[in-house]
């Protein structure tokens, strides 16, 4: 179950009138660090960069690969345990703008995790220690501790099922 901050939103899409919501400066910051981590060669410097001036909870040894992207507006709001691993152009989302409301919510990805290429985390989602994340999946719920999980929609099987 995602666990969501849900404001509804006036006559017009939210996402056109963002710059009431959050503030045009940390935007601002936020593309700037995010662009420079995206394309640092090496994930320790990603790592310093990303906790320091983005407010991101990194456990040790935590890698994100070329081109991974966190939240632009809410960084600050994804938790990623020890020893994980965020794989190439994998999207972490902490927000999401709908056409008559928009939502808020953090995501924690638990310690010795994997999260393949190409994957989509939504906003709210919670990924378990020792969880596995297939390439190109859309993560849209819970991943349990111990599991694997592909697809989309999201199909997640036990480790002890394969």
């Amino acid at each position: 179950m995602r666990r969501l901050e849900i404001t509804k939103a006036g006559k017009v899409n939210p996402l056109w009138n963002m710059y009431r919501t959050i503030s045009r400066f940390k935007v601002i910051k936020n593309f700037i660090f995010i662009e420079l981590g995206r394309y640092a060669p090496s994930t320790k410097i990603k790592h310093v960069l990303y906790r320091k001036a983005l407010g991101m909870k990194l456990g040790a040894n935590v890698s994100l690969a070329f081109r991974a992207m966190p939240d632009l507006m809410y960084p600050e709001r994804i938790n990623i345990g020890k020893n994980s691993i965020i794989g190439y152009n994998t999207v972490i989302l902490t927000h999401e703008y709908l056409v008559d409301e928009y939502r808020i919510g953090d995501v924690r990805i638990g310690h010795d995790t994997m999260v393949g290429a190409n994957v989509t985390i939504l906003p709210g989602v919670v990924i378990g220690n020792h969880a596995v994340v297939g390439a190109g999946a859309v993560v849209s719920k819970d991943v349990p501790d111990h599991s694997t999980c592909y697809g989309n929609p999201l199909v997640i099987r036990s480790r002890n099922d394969e």
